[in-house]
This record gives structure tokens, sequence and C-alpha cells, in this order.
């Protein structure tokens, strides 16, 4: 029996191992949870404009009915998870992925030697999982998810990032009172950008404590590796009404067999608190949005 094939079949063991090594599963709010063909297709053609930040979060405890897992957090911030919440999960092992949907039914205390315990999330144990193609890697029949678009531009001059950062708070206030108020028009030429030089686009594959990580083209991997800044814009468009744009660091990037480069980068605020609090103050209320929009879709159904 092909690996592939045996790790679908015997997932559960997957889950274990992973669980015993301190490992992380992958998940989010998706907005996309099920479906036809026709509703695939949608997802990847981009209608409806939505995106879905996922999170590496550390298996706490494993039982027959449910995966306990730790609190998404960023920046230091615990992001809290209504019970009820639809979610889609990932397994990772190696360049494989599975997922499956499920749902957060409540929080636990969980001891872990420490002398306080932790709050951890009780996620409902799935049935069966589902294999992730290569090409779609974060798609099968009945779940889907969607990765934001990030702009990095690699940074000339990082002390700039100070007037940038202060430029790009002001840009998505005047985005969002023009939004309240129902004007539409096109949106004006940036000026928030700091001293960099030309863009390249990834996509972001999750979000941790206190940074992201990227997939990245082929040709990029050079400007990760030869630049040690980058100013970033993150595209949670249209929940959030502009770009998140921060400063990070490179600190590793891999290449798989398929060629494919992923990156890790460290949020860099230099001490900045205004800035920090503004990013974790928008990406809560980023999954305050998508919280709502599970609710409202359930009072329907």
């Amino acid at each position: 029996m092909p690996a592939s094939r045996s790790r679908t079949s015997n997932w559960r063991r997957s889950l274990d191992q992973i669980h015993e090594r301190g490992g992380c599963l992958e998940i989010t709010l998706s907005r996309y949870l099920g479906g036809d063909d026709a509703n695939m297709g949608a997802l990847a053609d981009g209608d409806g404009g939505t995106r879905d930040i996922v999170w590496r979060v550390r298996i706490l405890q494993l039982s027959e009915k449910e995966i306990v897992l730790e609190q998404p957090m960023v920046l230091g911030k615990t992001i809290d998870i209504d019970a009820g919440s639809e979610l889609a999960c990932i397994i990772c092992v190696g360049q494989n992925r599975w997922m499956f949907r499920s749902e957060m039914t409540g929080t636990t205390a969980v001891k872990l030697g420490g002398p306080q315990p932790v709050t951890g999330l009780r996620v409902r144990m799935p049935e069966k999982v589902e294999r992730c193609q290569r090409r779609e890697f974060y798609r099968v029949k009945s779940v889907g998810v969607r990765l934001p678009e990030v702009a990095c531009y690699p940074m000339q001059d990082p002390g700039t990032a100070v007037a940038a950062e202060a430029a790009s708070r002001q840009e998505f206030i005047r985005r969002l009172d023009t939004r309240v108020a129902g004007v539409i028009g096109p949106d004006p030429d940036d000026a928030s950008l700091p001293e960099v030089g030309p863009p390249f686009v990834a996509k972001m594959m999750n979000v941790g404590g206190g940074g992201i990580g990227l997939v990245v083209d082929p040709e990029d991997h050079a400007i990760l590796e030869s630049v040690r800044f980058m100013w970033l814009r993150i595209d949670l468009q249209p929940d959030l009404p502009a770009p998140l744009c921060v400063c990070a660091r490179t600190r590793h990037t891999h290449i798989d067999s398929t060629q494919a480069v992923y990156a890790g980068l460290s949020f860099e605020f230099g001490g900045r608190a205004e800035h920090k609090e503004f990013v974790i103050d928008q990406i809560c209320k980023y999954v305050a949005q998508v919280q709502r929009d599970q609710l409202s879709r359930q009072r329907q159904a």
C-alpha cells in the first residue's frame, strides 16, 4: 500500500505520533465548509473575496472523542474562539496534508507541568480525514481554505518603517471611515511605503505567536535570502478595509521536493507598542467578524 494511502487509512496513528512529539495542527475559522463542485470552483476563483487565517497550535491532549489544542495567539495575545465555531483542521506530515472539518465545543484546563493550568480548546474528533493534493494543498472535497496574499517589499532602510507604520494606520482608518460612510470609488495611490525595492507576492501559510509563515515562488527565494527585513502588506479584505502593514525579519527558509519555498518571518516593531497593538486589534476584529458570519450562516441553515 502506498505510504500516502496508508497514512490516510491510519490517520489517527499519525495524530497520536504528532501529539507524542509535541507537534501541532493547523486550524482556521473557514468560511467554506462543505458543498458541491460549483462552490469549490467559486472558492478557487476568489468569489466573495474572503481570506482565511491559519494558526499552528500545539496538540495538548487526545481522547477517543476530542482533540484539545492550545489557544491560537498573535504577538502574545490569545485569540478567543467561541464554542460552536466551525473549524477547518489540517494535519501536516512532511510535505503531505490531510484536512477535516470539526467544531470547537468549549474549553478545558490542562496541566502541563507549570504552576498554573493552561486553557485548551476542545475540538470534536473527526470520523475521517481527506488527503490534500500537492497542487491544491488546502482544498479537499469537504473543506476549503483560501490563504491570504502578502505583498513582500525588500526594505532598503528599516529606519523608515516608523513613518510608514503611522501612514498605514491613517490609510486604514480612512478606508474604514469611507466604507462606513458608503462612499464608493477607486482607492488613491498608496503612499504608506517605507524605502523599499520592487515587491513580490506570497501566500500566508500560517500565523504564530510572533510572526508568520509564507509560501514563496522559487524565483523570489533569493530575495528573502539576501535582505534581512521585509515590509509586508497582508491582505484580509474585505473583512478588513485595507492591508495590514508590518515590518518583518526573515528567520529561516527551506525548499521541498516540489521546489516550493517556505519562509518563517518574525514581526519587528522595535519597541513601537502603538503599531503592535494596532495589528493585534485588527486581527482580533477579523476573527470576531468571521465568527459573526458563521453564526449568521448557522441561523439561516
